[in-house]
């Protein structure tokens, strides 16, 4: 069987990324904190993968998102992975617009990234538990060709 390299998270799940990062947005941050949303999207998705996968598995996992989103927005050259998973940079450059628009691009990538290992299925539960009122539409970009079943 060949393994082809995933090179970018399809049209179709950037999407999604950016309506979980304006749903993130409209929401509460927490208190004394005035993180961006795609921060506090990546925030809310350490914990249960650094659960799942440990806290160097999801750092491995975000650094390699955060190396594909590079190779798209070149904005995100001063933003790092720490050793404890989380980002640091981000949303820091001043443009809120642009900030926005690269951290969605990084969302996605860690979602994509997701979603080719543990299959859209079990990505798109976890975004559901995370934020259980997030608007689902009929048809979501993993849901389609996802062999691991419905969600």
């Amino acid at each position: 069987m060949e393994m082809r390299s995933r090179t970018a998270a399809s049209p179709e799940i950037r999407e999604f990324a950016k309506r979980l990062v304006i749903y993130e947005a409209a929401g509460d941050s927490p208190p004394g904190t005035d993180l961006p949303a795609e921060v506090r999207v990546a925030e809310k998705l350490r914990q249960p993968l650094s659960r799942l996968a440990g806290v160097s598995g999801f750092r491995a996992l975000l650094v390699r998102a955060l190396t594909l989103a590079k190779a798209q927005a070149p904005g995100l050259v001063s933003v790092k992975v720490n050793p404890d998973g989380s980002l640091e940079g981000l949303g820091e450059s001043g443009n809120r617009a642009q900030d926005s628009e690269t951290g969605v691009i990084l969302i996605a990538e860690l979602l994509g990234l997701l979603a080719a290992f543990v299959g859209g299925a079990f990505t798109f539960r976890l975004v559901l538990d995370v934020w259980p009122g997030f608007p689902v539409l009929d048809k979501e970009p993993w849901r389609k060709n996802d062999h691991d079943g419905p969600g």
